[in-house]
């Protein structure tokens, strides 16, 4: 997987970037199909936002995430993030397996 960290108006330093990878490196014991992703964190005024978008293998997701704190910030952004990817592999998974139709508990002859 690979992250690229842009910061706007705020610099990126060693601390952060290395936060935002050990925090990211939770999605890929999720899901390993994760190919890149872009993390812009941001400052306006008192408000510190973290936002990503990760490319997985056929679709996007895009999460955003404002708080006091930027590691707060980053905290609820991967949440999100993590419950989105989640959602996408129990997708993929259940379209793939073959699984019965409601009300159906066996395959009959």
């Amino acid at each position: 997987m690979q992250i690229s960290l842009t910061g706007h108006h705020v610099d990126i330093t060693e601390a952060l970037r290395s936060y935002v990878n050990s925090k990211f490196e939770r999605l890929e014991r999720h899901f390993d199909h994760v190919t890149n992703v872009h993390v812009i964190l941001s400052v306006e005024k008192l408000r510190q936002k973290a936002e990503a978008s990760l490319h997985l293998n056929g679709t996007d997701v895009f999460a955003e995430c404002e708080e006091e704190d930027m590691y707060a910030a980053i905290d609820g952004l991967v949440d999100k993030i993590d419950r989105q990817v989640k959602k996408h592999k129990e997708k993929h998974t259940n379209h793939r397996s073959g699984a019965l139709p409601k009300g159906m508990d066996t395959v009959e002859n």
